[in-house]
């Protein structure tokens, strides 16, 4: 699914966190920012799963980009495993282009080059987080997972978006819900 400017707002500029019973393992304890959730279907990047075999200046490297003025250098994120190969970046709303899809006041997605570009050299947006793919579901699919006790929503802070720890991601989008993840159960209808 591509993002486009009319993207509907149902959970747009949310973020799904997995519930403890997760089936897909691809998205156990994962965070998920929504960037578009529609009729036609829905698409985020999972903000807390960093990819170790990956690293932002190796990316700039490998795509012949120069950096002067990188700032501290930026992880890259297991986004989801559609399109694994493409990547996007998650980032504040103080930098918007052409291409950039604004998803709420304080947050845009872009996905073309010229932004790696642009933080590569000092001029990118404040806060940035890059990922290679994304979630991806059909009309109807999410709302069906939330159902059945594979996620909750929550609105998000720039610090829990852009700030923390990959790894803390989850626990502290719980926490912002007053939820301790000891007391969740993976198994619907039970507490």
């Amino acid at each position: 699914m591509q993002c486009t400017e009319d993207a509907g707002t149902y959970l747009a500029g949310q973020l799904l966190v997995a519930m403890p019973g997760m089936q897909d393992p691809r998205f156990a304890r994962s965070v998920i920012y929504m960037c578009a959730h529609n009729d036609e279907g829905a698409m985020g990047l999972v903000i807390n799963q960093v990819l170790d075999s990956l690293t932002f200046p190796d990316l700039l490297e490998q795509l012949g980009i120069e950096t002067k003025g990188l700032r501290d250098p930026i992880n890259v994120h297991f986004g989801g495993p559609v399109e694994s190969g493409r990547g996007f970046v998650l980032h504040s709303a103080d930098y918007v282009k052409e291409a950039t899809l604004v998803v709420d006041e304080d947050t845009a997605l872009t996905a073309t080059v010229d932004i790696l570009k642009a933080i590569a050299v000092g001029d990118g947006p404040t806060r940035s987080l890059l990922a290679l793919g994304y979630a991806g579901w059909s009309p109807g699919q999410l709302d069906e997972e939330m159902k059945a006790n594979g996620w909750l929503s929550v609105v998000p802070d720039n610090e829990l978006v852009f700030g923390l720890k990959p790894d803390t991601k989850w626990d502290q989008a719980l926490a912002k819900m007053g939820i301790d993840p000891r007391m969740l159960s993976g198994d619907v209808g039970h507490a």
